[in-house]
């Protein structure tokens, strides 16, 4: 009785300071003996739940949390015990509470979190659900990372007095571990992570938000001024003018007005900027007005660009005058404008804004308005894939898409308020727009927008002075930035993310060797917004693209030819609305029934890595014989390892009996036959690995990602062998 006036009491009073409480599932489902497994974000975790979990649980507590002062008191009527994550007395102590039909809360983590995220996950809970066939249910605590005094996040995330907090429960689960992996500890550790990371995804993401309204939430919790005085700094260029979350937002809203008023409702609109805070505050700008910003890869010559332009039907451009002379783009604007596209340019914009428009600008910041209310599956973006293996294709992302993928993203890694990230990867593709850019400024830490990957000396010595923390590249650009830079130059670096191309053994070892620097793989595709999949600090196998996001389902469909593993195809929030073809202008074309197609060969091992063999395409098929050109070029790459600017591309052409042959492109004379067929014999490697024909060639043509382009490569050798 006493119980259940004191958990009133708390209810009532945490009601007060915002904290809300969501149940997935009906009471009546609440199981007689259970596990609830949650996170840990502040010493008021237990008082919370205490006062809001059904049942009546025992709380397992770690000695830390047990011993402080405001649990003891306001949970002395509640069923505690001590709880050593490490301790086998305390485990079968819980286990025969749990076994004698009682819930109980266990915090796997064994701590509270320093960075909000999930920390190190201990397998005590698992074995607690194993032992006693107790079903797990998840819970997620979201707000009271940012309580003043009560969490340990000091520095990291803004501190609030009395922060909105989000408690979510869901359903109780079975624990599902495979009897040939029961044994292993980091096995059934992952099995909870993996749930609670999960949860996590469910508990972050907001459905109801845009790309614009998300900026306007995360402006709300993360620009809070330093002392009082000073609003944080979270975006810059290489003007070196760095801009808060009000000089974006105002920007945006100035920007976004001034298109709208020559604009149609939801016209799509050409953006052609390099990476930078007026293309950030111009995407941000349209997407508040209703307007769909396309973003234009401007390296892809005049061709694809007009073709682009016309397949989603734009009628506008918006450009820089600086930097079309610096780029030195001028031919090509000008066979834009002959096309009969109006171009707009930012320098121009700027100087016709009148003083009530930015008057206005700032009373929509104050009251953070929203101009146009947009639905969450209305046209975001507009971007085009790379082209590599054939004509761009104009992929049509959707606000539940970009920011589903977010905070998927934010699972696996956390950014906060002491992180810089130095994005180079141009903003015209998914992976430095959302990854590079949206992300990190979504959850309030310092974008620093660098317009080309390919300057590696500068983009060093930027890492130095700004003291960057995590990076993001492709693994030719971090091979070549690890080749020049200085032990120094990536001290402060604690996360690195390469995507868009397989990480190399070599470009993994020199980073580790020369830097101190841990490179992780990640997975993504223009279609998912991007990412799919990725390693972390929690699971990380090397020669694998790691764990498929949360949120996300994925099956593998057989390809004839192929033994083992299958095409990999996907379905989640992050999925894009679908393509729009340059034969269809304007006309969406959705995936089917949700699922997209990868084009990607994988295969995903028991514990849920997944492996990339090869792309669909990129086999060559020699008398019947299925053949992976990725698995000739990574043996290609291995015998050639000790050779530092090697670089070798592999097509199959047609071949006049078998069908199809192998040709190799490699950069270094030293590649022959004979040398590849001594290698192929002494390591073990099939015969059919052995390509019919190697050209030599002082460079090989790779796209704006840096990968290598190979329908140019194939193209080129095409017009060489005469075929």
């Amino acid at each position: 009785m006493l119980q259940n006036v004191v958990r009133f009491l708390l209810r009532c009073f945490f009601k007060m300071f915002k904290v809300r409480f969501e149940l997935n599932f009906d009471l009546k489902d609440l199981p007689k003996k259970g596990i609830y497994i949650s996170n840990h974000v502040s010493y008021v975790d237990p008082i919370v739940l205490f006062a809001f979990l059904p049942g009546k649980p025992i709380f397992a507590l770690h000695g830390q949390l047990y011993r402080n002062y405001w649990v003891r008191l306001f949970m002395k009527t509640a069923d505690i015990m001590e709880y050593g994550n490490l301790d086998i007395p305390d485990l079968k102590h819980l286990i025969e509470k749990v076994n004698s039909e009682r819930l109980c809360v266990i915090f796997p983590e064994g701590r509270m979190t320093t960075n909000g995220n999930i920390m190190k996950i201990y397998e005590s809970a698992g074995l607690l659900a194993d032992k006693t066939d107790a079903p797990v249910i998840p819970v997620w605590i979201n707000g009271l990372q940012y309580w003043s005094y009560f969490s340990k996040t000091g520095g990291k995330l803004p501190h609030h007095y009395f922060p909105r907090c989000k408690i979510v429960v869901d359903a109780p689960r079975p624990l599902k571990l495979k009897d040939e992996l029961r044994h292993q500890r980091n096995h059934i550790s992952n099995e909870i992570y993996m749930i609670m990371r999960q949860q996590a995804f469910k508990s972050m993401y907001d459905p109801s938000l845009t790309v614009f309204t998300q900026l306007i939430k995360s402006a709300k919790r993360h620009a809070k001024k330093y002392f009082g005085l000073v609003r944080p700094k979270v975006m810059e260029d290489i003007s070196r003018k760095p801009k808060s979350f009000k000089d974006i937002m105002l920007a945006s809203y100035v920007l976004g007005r001034f298109f709208y008023k020559r604009s149609e409702h939801q016209e799509p609109i050409g953006l052609m900027l390099p990476n930078s805070v007026a293309a950030i505050c111009a995407f941000f700008g349209f997407n508040a007005y209703g307007q769909v910003p396309v973003m234009i890869n401007f390296s892809a010559g005049v061709k694809n660009i007009v073709s682009g332009l016309k397949t989603v039907k734009s009628k506008k451009v918006v450009t820089s005058k600086m930097f079309i002379k610096k780029a030195g783009l001028e031919t090509v604007i000008e066979a834009v404008k002959n096309e009969g596209f109006e171009v707009y340019y930012l320098e121009e914009a700027v100087k016709k804004v009148s003083i009530w428009a930015k008057v206005l600008a700032y009373l929509q910041y104050k009251v953070k308005y929203v101009p146009y209310k947009a639905s969450v599956d209305d046209s975001a973006a507009i971007l085009f894939t790379s082209g590599s293996e054939g004509s761009p294709k104009a992929v049509v992302l959707s606000h539940r898409n970009i920011v589903s993928n977010v905070w998927q993203i934010a699972t696996f890694e956390t950014l906060n308020r002491s992180d810089v990230i130095l994005n180079s990867m141009p903003i015209f593709h998914s992976f430095g727009l959302v990854l590079g850019t949206l992300f990190a400024l979504y959850q309030g830490a310092k974008v620093f927008l660098y317009p080309s990957p390919l300057h590696f000396r500068v983009i060093s010595d930027l890492l130095y002075e700004l003291s960057a923390t995590v990076m993001i590249g492709t693994d030719t650009f971090f091979k070549s930035y690890a080749k020049i830079s200085h032990p120094l130059d990536f001290a402060s670096l604690r996360l690195a993310y390469a995507g868009a191309e397989g990480v190399k053994l070599e470009t993994r070892n020199i980073l580790n060797e020369k830097l101190g620097v841990r490179l992780m793989e990640a997975y993504g595709t223009t279609e998912c917004s991007p990412a799919v999949a990725g390693n972390n600090m929690v699971f990380n196998k090397f020669g694998t693209i790691g764990k498929l996001c949360p949120g996300m389902e994925c099956k593998l469909e057989k390809i004839d030819g192929i033994e083992k593993g299958g095409e990999l195809v996907v379905k989640g929030p992050n999925v894009m609305k679908g393509y729009i073809l340059a034969d269809n202008p304007g006309v969406l074309v959705p995936p089917v029934d949700g699922w997209y197609k990868t084009g990607d060969v994988v295969e995903i091992d028991e514990i849920g890595f997944i492996t990339i063999k090869d792309r669909i395409k990129r086999f060559a098929k020699i008398g019947g014989e299925m053949v992976s050109l990725k698995a000739v070029e990574d043996m290609i790459c291995k015998a050639f390892n000790d050779k530092e600017d090697f670089a070798c591309g592999v097509v199959a052409v047609p071949h006049e009996h078998k069908g199809e042959q192998i040709v190799v492109v490699a950069t270094d004379e030293s590649l022959t036959l004979e040398c590849l067929r001594e290698f192929i014999k002494n390591n073990g490697y099939p015969e059919l690995y052995l390509p019919k024909i190697i050209l030599i060639k002082d460079k090989i043509p790779t796209t704006a990602t840096g990968k290598i382009d190979n329908l140019a490569l194939k193209k080129e050798v095409l017009a060489e062998l005469g075929i």
